[in-house]
This record gives structure tokens, sequence and C-alpha cells, in this order.
């Protein structure tokens, strides 16, 4: 039995006859005709359309009359839902009611989660960085491996090679993502692994120091490409930025070249073992054959035992994840030039230049006294003040130190406010603010020769280097303002940023415990001078040179404290600086003995201070 009822056939329509008319709602409806005309012929009746069939509209009741050709098939009619075409003219109807073309508000999300704005840094680092190179995976196994054998024991040239493989990795992956090699990438680039240079030279641990700090700022800095205010100094730390994102990146590329190359991954593995005990096995029978050989194999393989494990194992996970967000930053840098600084309302010419135009005559007053000084010869001046030249140079410096630092602000905050209406605003821009930067020039010679005077009453001590090395600095970035006012301040940003970085190399490069230690015993031998033999015990192995040139006890006494830290090292050759070898060759098994004894205030003076001047008990412009 058929799921379906069963139709009668429709009778046949005579030709002229009317149609038969639609069935009511609800009812049944009728099979399709079959002897419908095609779409194709022309009607007999009815208006013509354009673009369309001559027929009359489908759907559209035929008037008596119009002929139809015995044999075509009937034109099929439309069922109750579908809607007719419209006629020629005739504007179409909306396909939608109008209800339902009005805004609907947004529906609310049940399950309560919105969609998130693009982070700030997503915007700053507009792409990503395709698959990891294999030479970069290789480079970065090799930083990793590099940090754990030879970072554990101390601070010398194991930095520069564990920074080289990681320069590596990052210069294949900027290659691989098609970036060029610019002049100023270069040159943060060289630079960093120049300053890495010091720790391999000098033993001193405070210049060590600001080495390694710019050399990793130098570093990010040649990754990210900034050259703006803002963007030099986040550029500087924005190498963090990219440590979570490149350890998935990382992840991805081992995944990719292990899937289909098993068998390749486990010839190198079988050969990496094989070739690692040949070296052990030969390696000992070798070093158990000759003493000198096994001397010579010591100092060279790293000393690695079951004990520090864990400790070099963070070592080498530390130098391997450096060493990924190094190169995943050369491949997706973040462009942190894009975070910009709203400039400044400009102010009018009176208002701005006034309070500045004060101040120049103010420098110049203080100048002219300075310079009266200078003529009329610092007895004069002692006399007036009854003060020790030691005294008056001690008292100036830091006044003036602060006030080319606070002068510095005073530039950077009038540039910002400055008037910009045109060529004169710019032209009195430049003179008072060059004006200022000159006078503070003088400043700055003038607290550099009071340092020297102090220097000369009671030696070089590692404060008075510094801050003197800082003032000189300040004196550099006074004159690339200059320049920038007249070339220009477009590199002004890169130019502070390679001064400071050529300073700390320089400062690193001159030996600072040598040269106090060269300063002081020399003071000593040409003068009535006494000399802060506890001071300049505790000095670096890089003072040694021209603490041996003292005459006995004074050497002895001064080199027992390092003699004894020396004896007390067993550092590999890779976590030795060529100070510290230096001073090895100098001192040999040399043993002070009895000479130190009576050490205690030794050539100390007048409880430390300038011969014949017990007015000055101390000197607390030196904590040190």
């Amino acid at each position: 039995m058929s799921d379906h009822a069963s139709e009668s056939p429709r009778p046949e329509r005579a030709p002229g006859a009317p149609e038969a008319a639609e069935p009511p709602a609800g009812s049944q409806p009728e099979a399709e005709p079959a002897d419908a005309p095609a779409s194709g012929e022309a009607q007999a009746s009815g208006p013509p359309s354009t673009g369309g069939p001559a027929g009359p509209p489908v759907g559209v009741p035929q008037p008596h009359g119009s002929a139809q050709k015995p044999g075509t098939p009937a034109v099929p009619r439309p069922r109750d839902t579908e809607r007719p075409p419209p006629t020629s003219g005739a504007p179409e109807p909306p396909r939608t009611p109008a209800y339902a073309q009005r805004a609907r508000p947004p529906q609310p999300n049940p399950w309560g989660q919105t969609r998130q704005a693009p982070s700030e840094l997503s915007r700053l680092r507009p792409v990503k960085p395709g698959a990891i190179p294999a030479a970069t995976l290789w480079a970065v196994l090799a930083t990793g491996l590099l940090s754990a054998l030879l970072l554990g024991e101390g601070i010398g040239l194991n930095l520069l090679l564990v920074a080289v493989p990681a320069a590596l990795a990052a210069y294949f992956a900027a290659r691989g993502a098609s970036r060029r090699l610019r002049p100023w990438t270069a040159v943060w680039a060289v630079g960093g692994l120049a300053l890495l240079v010091v720790p391999a030279l000098r033993d001193a641990g405070w210049p060590t120091f600001l080495a390694v700090v710019s050399a990793f700022a130098l570093g990010s800095l040649a990754l990210h490409g900034s050259r703006s205010w803002l963007g030099m100094f986040l550029g500087s730390l924005g190498l963090l930025t990219s440590v979570a994102e490149s350890l998935g990146w990382g992840v991805r590329g081992v995944r990719d070249r292990m899937t289909g190359s098993r068998g390749r991954w486990g010839v190198v593995f079988r050969s990496t073992v094989v070739a690692v005990v040949l070296l052990v096995v030969f390696g000992a029978l070798f070093a158990s054959a000759d003493a000198a050989f096994a001397d010579v194999l010591s100092s060279l393989m790293p000393d690695v035992s079951v004990g520090d494990s864990p400790w070099r194992f963070f070592l080498g996970v530390l130098g391997l994840v450096g060493a990924l967000a190094a190169a995943y930053t050369a491949a997706a840098p973040v462009r942190w030039d894009g975070l910009t600084v709203r400039p400044g309302k400009a102010r009018g010419r009176l208002e701005w230049a006034l309070p500045l135009v004060v101040l120049n005559l103010l420098f110049a007053a203080f100048l002219a006294i300075q310079l009266t000084v200078l003529l009329g010869g610092y007895d004069k001046v002692m006399a007036e003040t009854h003060l020790s030249y030691s005294q008056y140079a001690r008292e100036g410096f830091w006044q003036l130190l602060w006030a080319t630092l606070l002068t510095l602000l005073v530039i950077a905050l009038a540039l910002r406010w400055a008037p910009r209406g045109g060529a004169r605003d710019r032209t009195l821009v430049r003179t008072v603010l060059g004006t200022l930067c000159l006078l503070t020039l003088v400043v700055v010679a003038s607290a550099l020769r009071r340092m020297d005077l102090y220097v000369d009453a009671y030696g070089l001590t590692r404060l008075r280097i510094s801050v003197a090395a800082v003032e000189l600095w300040l004196g550099v970035i006074l004159v690339l303002i200059m320049a920038a006012g007249v070339f220009g301040a477009k590199v002004l940003p890169r130019a502070v940023a390679a001064s400071a970085a050529v300073g700390v190399l320089v400062f690193g490069l001159v030996s600072p415990d040598g040269l106090i230690a060269e300063q002081n015993v020399e003071r000593y031998h040409r003068s009535d001078h006494s000399i802060d033999i506890e001071y300049l015990s505790g000095l670096s192995a890089d003072a040694v040179p021209a603490l041996d040139t003292l005459p006995e006890p004074l050497r002895s006494c001064a080199l027992e404290k390092i003699q004894r830290a020396l004896r007390d090292s067993d550092e590999p050759w890779y976590a030795t600086s060529w100070g510290e070898a230096r001073a090895r060759d100098i001192l040999g098994d040399w043993d002070p003995g009895y000479r130190t004894r009576d050490c205690r205030g030794l050539g100390a003076g007048e409880n430390g201070s300038e011969r014949g001047d017990t007015d000055d008990p101390y000197d607390p412009y030196d904590p040190y």
C-alpha cells in the first residue's frame, strides 16, 4: 500500500477554454499541468514586458480569448507561498516585512564571554614570525649548552663565548624574516659584543657590571631598531617582552622538524654519543699517560660535578631562553616608536624666553666670579674664605654636578614648550638654549677642575673617578645638544645612547682600579703626601702592577689581601680575566710573611688626611 493518496487524472483543457480557478486555501494542491506553454513563446494578448518573455506574468489569470497553441506545455502555476515576480515598471516589493527591517538590539551572550580588544603590544608587533630556521635552532641549542658549561664558575671570556652563538641565532632569524642589516643595527650589535670584552680584561667587578648591563641594552636596541627617545628607552629593555611568545615559537619549530625526520635525528644522536664516548675514553688514557697533557686537558675542559648540576641546568635554560627570545625579537621586533609622546603646548616668546634669559644671566655672573678666581689665584680666595683649597674644591663639586643635571632637565622642558611659530621662533630657541648649553659647559669644566684639586689633596678613589666620569659624559651630552640645534635633532637620541655606551667601554678599558692605584702611588712618590694602604689593599687584581712598585713594607701590606684572594681562587681559563692572569704572573708564589704584621695605620699620615692639614681630620666626601 502506498503512503500517498491516489489522484484521478486531470481532464485536458480545450484550446481557448478559460483556466480553472485556484483551489481554496487549505485544500490539497492539484498536480502541475503538463501542457503549459514554454516560457520563451509569445502570448496572444497582454502588455509586452521589457527584457523578459512576451507572455503574461506567471500566476496572473489570462483573459478569455487568449489563444494557446495546442500541444505546448502549460506555464506552471506558483504555489500559495511563492511571490509573483513584479511586472515591467512596477517596484519590487520588499522581501522582508517592515518590522523585520528595524535594527535589533544586541542579544546578550548567555555564556558571559566578551571579545577582548587587541593588546597594545600586539599592535606594536604587527607581524608574527614564520617558521623558525634550522640554523637558529642550532645556534640557540649551542647557546644553552655553553651557558650550562661555562657560566657556573665566574665571569670572564665566557660571557663573550656565550653571546656569539646567541647573536648568530638572532642574525639567522632576521635573515629568515627578510630583515635587512641597517647601519645603526650593526653599531648596536658590534658595540654590545665589544662591551663584553671588559669582563675578559678587567678583574674589578663594578666596571664589569656596567659593561654587562650596557651590552644587554645595546643588544636589545640592535633587535628593535628604535630611534625616538621613548623608543630608545623601552627598546633597551624590550627583549623581556618576547620571552613568553618565543617559547611557543621554538616548540613549534622543533615539533615540525621532528615530524617525518626521526631517522635522521636518530643518526645524529647516535653519532654524537659515539663521539663523546671516544673522547672520554681516549682522553682519559692520554691524560693518565702524560701529566702535561692532563694539565692542559683539565684547564680546557669545564669542571662539571654532580653537586652543581641544578645550578648549571638553570644557567643552561636561562641561556637557551635568552637566545630564543633574541631570535624571536629579531624576526618580529616590537616597534616601540609607535608609542609617541604628545608635544607640549607652545608658549609665547616672552613667556618662554624670560625665565631662560634670567637663568643665563645667573650662569654668566657665577662664571665671571670663577674667572676672577682663576686670574687672581686660589691663595686670595683661601685667605678671604679661610678654607684650604681641598675644602674649597670639595664643597663646590657636588653643587656643580647637580647644577649640570638640573640644566639638562630645564633644556628638555624648554624644548617641549618652546614656541613653534616660524623661523623667528626657531632662531630664538637656538640662541637662548645654545647660550645656556655653552655656559653649562663652562660649569662642567669648573667642576672637573675642582675635582682635580680634590684628588691632588686626598688621592683618587672609586667614587671620585666615577662622578668625574659622569660629569664628563654630561659635558658630551651638552655638546651633542648644541650640534643638534645646528644640524637637526633626528639622530640625537641614538647619539646620546651611543655616547653612553662608548663611555662605559672606555671606562672599563682604562682599568679604573689600576688607574686609582697608579695615581696614589705616583702621588706618594713625587711628594710628601701620605698613602692609604688599607684602602688600596681592597682593590682588585687590576691594581697589582702599580702596587708592586711600592717600597717594603708598604708593598706587602697592600698586596697581602689580593695575593690571598688569588690563592683561594681556582677559576678556569674562561672565567679568568686578563688582569687576574697578569697579577698571578707578577706575584707568583710570593708570600708576604712577617712583613704584614704592622700594617695597621702604616703610611696614613695624620688620620689619612694631607700632611700638615690637621684641621681636616677625615674626608666625608668619600664613603669608601
